[in-house]
């Protein structure tokens, strides 16, 4: 039968193609199955036309044999090429190469209804063949901007477990030593050894600063002076008057000396330490002990300059903080 023809020459195909497959690529595979195929539309016409002359001519007789012979070899066809497109998609994926989908469908209606009132309605055994299916722009984009959101959330995650780290460590960076001038001192009122003074700082408002230096410095040496203090420890009262900052000094039992600023400073100029980065707190917690633990490693240097673990404090572009005659001792 014309069938038996058509099944043939699809099967032949297919074991050629798994034959040169080593030789041969996907596309020219390809090309072969679709030219195969518009082969057998060909002889599947010329059967339709063989089908309708016969039922003319024997009055329907003997359609229903034929549909049914035909059925039968389509669905022989059918399980052959299913067996061989497998084999041929093994082959290629053993050799590397891309698989090329074959898809053989026959009509939908069943077979035992191709006669509808003496009429023999049209057997359809299509092949169709579909190239390999490639992504799309967006397809393939949308992996890149997940792993790239996946790589941003990964760094981000990264600086900020980095900065909670530099916020729990303790040093100098977290102090903010700040260049201040006392505009007035006074005596506490209540305490002999105690000295008020407001201070200003460069902000909108003096500051009021408690320090014991009564002892040790003269009023008329304090007024008017440019100083270093310690501007974010937490306020605290002395003897009934809030203190906002602490004069830092180069400091013995016997004697103790108001550090100096570099020439040139002014009220709110910044003291730092190269190699400490500057991410003053906004107040200090007691708690942490953050200035008890920095502290221990501020001293007055050999050459009187004021340092943090032997790195001297400055004041951006002016120059070094330090004392006036002691040396060796801590700053307090």
């Amino acid at each position: 039968m014309v069938v038996i023809s058509i099944r043939n020459n699809i099967l032949v195909h297919f074991r050629v193609a798994l034959r040169h497959l080593s030789s041969m690529d996907s596309k020219e595979v390809l090309r072969r199955l679709e030219s195969r195929a518009i082969e057998a539309q060909k002889l599947i016409k010329s059967l339709k036309h063989q089908i309708a002359v016969l039922t003319q001519a024997n009055n329907g007789a003997s359609v229903d044999k034929e549909c049914k012979d035909l059925c039968l070899e389509n669905e022989k066809l059918e399980k052959e090429i299913e067996v061989w497109k497998t084999k041929l998609t093994t082959a290629e994926t053993v050799n590397g190469k891309i698989p090329v989908r074959v898809n053989v469908s026959t009509a939908e209606k069943p077979c035992g209804e191709q006669r509808l009132n003496g009429e023999v309605h049209e057997v359809s055994t299509d092949v169709k063949i579909s190239p390999p299916t490639k992504k799309s722009a967006g397809d393939q984009e949308k992996p890149s901007k997940k792993k790239n959101t996946d790589k941003k959330q990964k760094q981000d995650a990264k600086r900020d477990i980095a900065a909670e780290k530099l916020d729990d460590q303790i040093d100098v960076g977290r102090l903010d030593i700040r260049i201040g001038r006392i505009v007035e001192v006074n005596k506490h009122p209540d305490a002999d050894s105690l000295y008020v003074e407001s201070v200003e700082l460069g902000e909108e408002k003096q500051r009021t600063v408690v320090s014991g230096l009564v002892r040790f410095i003269e009023r008329q040496e304090l007024e008017g002076r440019l100083v270093a203090l310690l501007c974010n420890l937490k306020p605290a009262k002395m003897r009934g008057v809030t203190s906002e900052a602490m004069v830092l000094c180069a400091s013995t039992p016997e004697k103790v000396e108001v550090l100096n600023p570099p020439l040139g400073s002014a009220p709110g100029d910044i003291v730092i330490c190269e190699g400490y980065e500057h991410r003053p707190d906004s107040v200090l917690n007691p708690k942490k002990k953050v200035w008890e633990t920095v502290a221990a490693d501020l001293k007055v240097s050999a050459s009187g300059v004021a340092t943090y673990k032997g790195v001297p404090l400055t004041v951006s572009g002016k120059g070094e903080v330090r004392a006036k005659s002691l040396t060796d001792v801590p700053i307090k």
